[in-house]
């Protein structure tokens, strides 16, 4: 897992063509806005988590974010466990960030 700031997360994503951002927060949370072209997938809701992760392409590098980078260091880790191997956690998650949300 790698942790990074706004300015380095916006630089990444924007010249990753394997890009896939990745949205840990609730359902009620993501209603209020997200970011452009993220999948929403509560964390809290493990079993749910863990299956929809198995899911998911193991090559493609994952940029995770929640509210305050928490939740979204904890899922970089359990993809981790599971094989993946480009993990990206928004540091301080949506509570920094200064982007546009959807």
């Amino acid at each position: 897992m790698k942790n990074v700031r706004q300015n380095e997360w916006e630089e990444l994503v924007a010249q990753d063509p394997n890009a896939v951002i990745l949205d840990v927060r609730t359902e009620d949370e993501c209603a209020d806005g997200t970011m452009p072209n993220a999948v929403c997938i509560n964390f809290f809701e493990a079993q749910r988590f863990f299956d929809e992760i198995k899911k998911m392409d193991r090559d493609k590098n994952y940029y995770v974010y929640c509210r305050s980078g928490n939740r979204s260091g904890m899922a970089c880790q359990a993809m981790e466990s599971l094989g993946f191997k480009n993990t990206i956690n928004l540091t301080g998650g949506l509570l920094l960030w200064k982007g546009e949300l959807v």
